[in-house]
């Protein structure tokens, strides 16, 4: 065995060790760093390391990462939750499938809020779950597409996972913000469509629908929704015009959150308080995992792990297509047993490597990654989404993952969409600066 092979083997040991005795993420990141400096590198691992957590920490990109979820957290706590089922209801019910398309809409209005998908999945389900069993909706069903749709969190913009993606991956991230857009919405209508296919093949599982509404009453029950939809459309738009960055763009989030806030009337310094130390703490854990990353990753690149892995998937002349085939099955696998940003972090110093030598688009390479995590959400036995609704319904995690099936294999095929039609992924990008 030669040493980069012992020492990819070693890798992977140190991290089923570290992860498996339930260390965290960041620290077992930086202990198996530490083994493969002092054992398979001839440098001093000290001043490398203490380098390489400072550059990773001070990224000019990553500011936008506590903004936007500090944005996200004052306006779940001014009432956006309660009031999605309220707006959304009147304009969805009378569709086939009816209130069902509450959960995939109010999944991705929440998405550009959030930017999590377990947050997405938990806050549309506490609203909508209760209302559906009431009106004696399809359990399957209803558990099935808001489990699919709560993962848009990661998709939708502005998105947590594609800022943590374009600091690895060193792309922009305003142009993977403006990739997510078409593939979101894509998402969304092939879930929808699947949703009223269902509905009219099943006509006896369909739940009440509510009276229609007069075009004015629907209005008056959007207006709460509709501010928070026309300031995350102007904060997508100032990006996509190239008005702002995404680090001013969320400061503009920030300052539209406090107003809406204020104007309903749930702006108090509890809440400030609240907000401010709950982006604190998701902000420093997903800094401190990024940092320790880093140091994996240079650490692996003197090993020479990620040439070795390239010229490798070289010599198997994989086709693209087939790389993607054999990434999409990796990432699936790590998938089961870990959650979405640690994927990619570890993953990301041996699998870039080989994109980039297949010559694969990095922009399109980051959309594909975030739904193939998307998967990753609605699969056992570690899957974020099928915890959350567990909690929720009461149902067990194998049925909550029998439910979510058929969106499973939605989110799959849209993988082959995208792979067919790059251009729906690309195309948006390409504008931006022309």
């Amino acid at each position: 065995m030669d040493s980069t092979t012992a020492s990819f083997v070693a890798l992977l040991l140190c991290l089923l060790l570290f992860l498996g005795s339930g260390v965290w993420i960041a620290l077992s990141l930086l202990s198996a760093s530490v083994v493969m400096f002092l054992f398979f590198t001839p440098v001093d691992a000290g001043s490398i390391m203490a380098s390489t957590m400072w550059d990773a920490s001070w990224n000019w990109a990553l500011t936008a990462l506590p903004l936007f979820v500090w944005m996200g957290e004052i306006l779940m706590r001014s009432g956006l939750s309660s009031n999605l089922f309220q707006g959304l209801s009147p304009w969805l019910a009378r569709l086939p499938g009816g209130l069902l398309h509450v959960n995939v809409v109010g999944c991705g209005v929440m998405a550009a809020v959030s930017g999590s998908s377990a947050v997405t999945c938990a806050t549309v389900g506490r609203m909508t779950v209760p209302e559906l069993r009431k009106r004696k909706y399809d359990s399957r069903m209803m558990v099935g597409s808001l489990a699919g749709a709560g993962t848009f969190g990661l998709l939708i913009p502005p998105s947590i996972i594609m800022i943590v993606y374009g600091v690895i991956a060193q792309q922009s991230v305003a142009r993977l913000f403006i990739a997510g857009i078409v593939p979101g919405l894509v998402l969304i209508l092939l879930f929808s469509g699947y949703i009223a296919i269902w509905a009219k093949l099943n006509p006896d599982k369909r739940g009440e629908v509510p009276p229609t509404m007069p075009f004015m009453q629907k209005l008056k029950a959007s207006r709460d929704l509709l501010p928070v939809v026309l300031l995350i459309a102007a904060i997508i738009g100032s990006i996509y015009r190239g008005l702002a960055t995404p680090t001013e763009a969320a400061s503009i989030g920030i300052l539209g959150a406090f107003i809406l806030s204020f104007l309903n009337g749930t702006m108090s310094r509890r809440m400030f308080i609240d907000s401010l130390m709950a982006a604190t703490r998701i902000s420093c854990m997903i800094s401190f995992i990024i940092a320790c990353a880093a140091c994996l990753s240079i650490a692996v690149g003197f090993a020479d792990i990620p040439r070795v892995a390239a010229s490798w998937v070289n010599s198997m002349n994989l086709s693209p297509a087939m790389l993607i085939v054999v990434l999409t099955i990796f990432f699936l696998i790590l998938g089961c047993f870990l959650e979405g940003i640690s994927i990619l972090v570890l993953s990301s110093s041996v699998v870039l490597p080989m994109v980039q030598a297949a010559g694969i688009d990095l922009i399109w390479f980051g959309i594909f990654v975030v739904i193939v995590i998307e998967c990753a959400q609605i699969t056992p036995p570690v899957g974020f989404n099928l915890i959350v609704l567990k909690s929720l319904t009461g149902k067990g995690i194998g049925e909550v993952a029998r439910d979510t099936l058929p969106f499973l294999l939605i989110l799959l095929a849209a993988i082959v969409l995208f792979a067919v039609f790059p251009g729906l992924v690309t195309f948006l990008p390409e504008l931006m600066y022309r």
